[in-house]
């Protein structure tokens, strides 16, 4: 059986974010079903130019674009950045707008971050734009997350490793209810 083909996009450019490493853990809890593949080049993508989003956008939009359109399902996994989703996700998501690559794509969204809130309603406004499909078991804010994650990725506050694996479970049920 081919495994359920995930794209995880992590909001942080920071190497081996707090945000990486849950996109890390979630990955091996759901390696026996899906394949999922961690996008952390955001800092790759040039800014959004409305001008360049025609149909010959830059090759890296193209490849952002084909990653999302080929996955079965995303994960967003993201910090807050004064009161904002980081500059970095949004522009990625601009690059987006025009196209329907998350049209009814089955979607968790995770904020991480100490507050996270402000950043968790911009990422649900803008996903329930572009399409996605997500429901309430398939979002979820951990605020204080680096109290709660250790250097090596393993989750070090119970009720987080709790959250984590009701969210994990509610995700896998989106594919494996079918």
């Amino acid at each position: 059986m081919e495994k359920i083909k995930i794209l995880a996009i992590t909001g942080s450019t920071r190497k081996n974010s707090s945000n990486y490493k849950i996109l890390r853990f979630i990955s091996q809890q759901i390696k026996n079903s899906f394949e999922v593949e961690i996008f952390e080049n955001l800092d790759q993508l040039p800014h959004f130019n409305p001008d360049l989003d025609n149909e010959n956008p830059p090759e890296e939009v193209i490849s952002f674009r084909n990653k999302i359109k080929n996955a079965d399902g995303i994960i967003i996994c993201t910090p807050e950045y004064v009161f904002s989703l980081p500059g970095s996700l949004k522009n990625a998501l601009e690059w987006c707008v025009s196209t329907t690559v998350f049209s009814n794509k089955k979607t968790g969204l995770i904020t991480a971050s100490a507050s996270g809130e402000m950043a968790q309603e911009q990422l649900i406004l803008i996903m329930k734009t572009l399409g996605s499909h997500y429901t309430d078991e398939s979002l979820l804010l951990i605020q204080g997350i680096r109290g709660k994650i250790d250097d090596d990725g393993k989750i070090v506050n119970e009720s987080t490793f709790k959250a984590l694996q009701d969210f994990i479970h509610n995700f896998e049920n989106q594919f494996l209810s079918i």
